[in-house]
């Protein structure tokens, strides 16, 4: 190993057994923490990125898709109930190829490509139904494709051509369809469903479609088109009625001092009515054609006349007047004239879904100031007409004036005005927390800091060497000696000879030392002493005391 890499190795050894136990707790879990994230973003960085290469797949088309893949060997992810199959982003291409090389996915191969297999030879009654496939398979992809909607099939009953157009019958057809999970079909897609399955087929009505969900829920029956059941028409036809009398009435009267309920019958039959009527010109009759004829008959002259006359009782001729030549004659005349006149044939079609009878009941909070100066009969007006109520078929309006509890009331707002103290409360603690949390972690980045400088500056000095200070004997120092900063000066000793005591020995000189070493040995001691209670301001001390030495 290089001398270079070795030092910076053992200086990175030495700072780190210099660290505190908390020092080494906080570099411990920010280096796992440091490790871990990297993990996570290799491990980010390099996932497949997954692409859809099929969506809306049948079970089979799945899968066969699904053995190719894994014949392939590549991964593969399913969402959407199967329906959908995920694939890396750079095989998606290759293996839509390979999927459309094996004809897969077959289902998506309907819809008009059938016609495309006929062959010649086919008869009349393949032709029709390969015909009727077709429209079915188009319909069914269209309808699939709508939102909300999973799968679709549609039925198509088409009569044949007759000749007799009394008997012609119009074709009908049904509509199965799965929505996606917790999706519910709106009656404005309903209705998009009848008319679009009605207009591709030529003779038929919105009204010959059927549409069911999965759940069995009709949502369009044949004769009565998309309109629900009984129960969900009165319901729709209250609740729309209800709000625009409630609407009426918390304008007028006030938010909270009227209640509304609608109770509508609905008529759930269907037919056509016809009626015909007939109106005179203004101008007067005018004729489309017009005829006439004349009739004469004369009487003859001579011997060959013979006498004309009514018969009597006993046949004989009994004269009429006349004379005797018969000149009188017999005239007939007639006129046969056509006038033209106005006339008016209606067709109407009535559809299930008419309000047969409708009662509305309308109470009033007669605690409130606006209701005790309001008009009942005002309000009855004005209810009778948002409603449209009609009296020739029995509708009602019933407006009343009484006492309303509050108590519901008073309960509701105490518990949203505790409910909104709570999260106020709440949120206030959720702030001191986020604040506490932050105040400690910007405390702990600190401390960190300060404890790290002052660690890398107590490294970057030298040690010093007590022993060095021998070189200063003589002289006079001033060291502090305690922790309370009080200074003691070590006062200069003139050089003279002076005898320590020793300890008793047998045969042991005495030992004399000189006054420097005296104050030397005395100021080793002093030193150590004060090395022992403040070692950090006896290290600082000696680095002054050589500094300042340093020139000399």
């Amino acid at each position: 190993m290089p001398a270079a890499m070795k030092n910076t190795w053992a200086r990175l050894a030495g700072y780190v057994q210099g660290f505190s136990a908390a020092q080494r707790t906080i570099a411990v879990i920010g280096i796992a923490a440091l490790v871990l994230g990297g993990i996570a973003l290799a491990s980010w960085l390099g996932k497949a990125s997954y692409a859809p290469l099929f969506t809306g797949l049948a079970a089979a088309d799945a899968s066969s898709i699904t053995d190719q893949l894994q014949t392939d060997g590549v991964p593969y992810q399913l969402t959407d109930g199967g329906a959908t199959i995920l694939v890396p982003q750079d095989k998606v291409y290759s293996e839509r190829l390979k999927a459309a090389s094996n004809n897969l996915p077959s289902s998506n191969e309907g819809g008009y490509s059938l016609l495309d297999e006929m062959g010649v030879t086919s008869s009349e009654f393949q032709q029709d139904v390969t015909y009727k496939r077709a429209i079915e398979g188009e319909l069914a992809k269209t309808i699939s494709s709508m939102d909300g909607v999973k799968a679709a099939t549609v039925q198509l009953a088409i009569p044949e051509k007759t000749v007799f157009v009394s008997e012609e019958k119009d074709p009908t057809a049904s509509v199965f369809v799965s929505t996606e999970n917790g999706a519910q079909l709106t009656t404005d897609q309903v209705q998009s469903i009848v008319h679009l399955t009605s207009a591709a087929v030529e003779g038929m009505q919105p009204t010959d479609v059927s549409v069911v969900d999965q759940k069995g829920q009709t949502l369009s029956a044949v004769g009565t088109g998309a309109t629900g059941s009984g129960a969900d028409q009165a319901a729709d036809y209250d609740a729309t009625t209800r709000k625009k009398i409630q609407d009426l009435l918390d304008t007028t009267l006030g938010p909270g001092n009227a209640s509304v309920v609608v109770s509508a019958t609905m008529n759930q039959e269907s037919g056509t009515r016809t009626s015909e009527s007939f109106a005179q010109p203004k101008s007067g009759p005018v004729a489309l054609n017009e005829s006439s004829s004349t009739e004469e008959y004369g009487a003859g002259s001579g011997a060959g006349a013979g006498a004309t006359g009514v018969l009597g009782p006993d046949n004989i001729a009994v004269p009429n007047g006349t004379d005797a030549n018969g000149d009188d004659g017999y005239t007939n005349e007639s006129a046969t004239k056509n006038n033209a006149v106005d006339k008016t044939t209606e067709t109407t079609q009535i559809p299930a879904g008419g309000v047969e009878r409708q009662t509305i009941s309308v109470a009033l909070n007669s605690r409130a100031v606006s209701v005790q100066n309001a008009n009942l009969q005002s309000i009855n007006d004005l209810v009778s007409a948002a409603a449209g109520a009609d009296n020739a078929r029995g509708d009602q309006v019933r407006v009343a004036m009484m006492d309303f509890d509050d108590t519901a009331a008073k309960d509701a707002a105490k518990a949203l005005e505790e409910q909104q103290q709570a999260e106020q409360q709440q949120a206030m603690w959720s702030v001191i927390r986020t604040a506490g949390i932050v105040v400690a972690v910007l405390a702990a980045a600190i401390v960190l800091a300060i404890v790290l400088a002052r660690r890398g500056r107590r490294q970057s000095r030298e040690a010093v060497d007590v022993g060095e200070l021998d070189a200063f004997a003589g002289e006079t120092f001033e060291l502090p000696l305690g922790v309370d900063d009080e200074l003691t000066t070590l006062p200069a000793v003139d050089p003279q000879t002076v005898a320590l005591p020793t300890l008793p020995h047998d045969d042991a000189p005495t030992e004399v030392l000189t006054t420097d070493e005296i104050s030397a040995e005395r100021r080793r001691q002093e030193i150590s002493a004060l090395a022992e209670r403040d070692p950090k301001r006896t290290a600082e001390l000696l680095r002054g005391l050589l500094d300042d030495r340093a020139p000399v």
